[in-house]
């Protein structure tokens, strides 16, 4: 064998070698890297997505920004219980009924909303009890009865009332 042709043929094995343990495994290595970017990207073009769904309804719901004021004032993150008492108070004396006793009962929770049980003790005529209740009732803060018990003790009526606010 001539030797140009022994170095040619050297030299192709080389090559061959060179390929198989240096190129060829970075060759592989870059086609798993383009597929990791590719799912990156569509893993992006997915949360790109989702937030732009997340800015379309948040538009939609500013146009009903009274009606969602109007559920938080129904049921207040706070309480707010001294201006409870007090709208109870005024609502009883402008419907013509004494009250003679106002108390918290109870609390409880029900899933994700706390129960708050008042007690009310009131004494008038019949006529005012219903417009108390029908007041409270359509009141902006969402006032459920839960009791009545009516007693009667002379020429005025005694009404034991247990109402629920809620509050988150």
């Amino acid at each position: 064998m001539k030797k140009e042709n022994f170095y040619s043929l050297l030299l192709i094995l080389i090559s061959i070698v060179l390929f198989l343990f240096f190129i060829s495994p970075k060759r592989t290595s870059l086609s798993r890297l383009n597929a990791e970017i590719s799912q990156h990207k569509l893993e992006f073009q997915n949360r790109d997505k989702y937030f732009q769904k997340i800015r379309e309804v948040y538009e939609k719901l500013k146009n009903y920004h009274e009606e969602l004021s109007k559920i938080d004032s129904a049921i207040p993150k706070d309480p707010a219980l001294p201006s409870l008492f007090d709208f109870l108070q005024k609502t009883s004396s402008q419907s013509g009924l004494l009250l003679e006793n106002l108390g918290l009962a109870s609390v409880t929770q029900e899933g994700k909303l706390r129960k708050w049980n008042i007690n009310l003790n009131l004494k008038g005529d019949y006529s005012s009890f219903k417009d108390f209740v029908s007041t409270v009732e359509k009141s902006a803060r969402l006032i459920k009865v839960e009791r009545i018990s009516i007693s009667n003790e002379g020429e005025l009526l005694s009404f034991f009332l247990t109402i629920s606010v809620f509050s988150y």
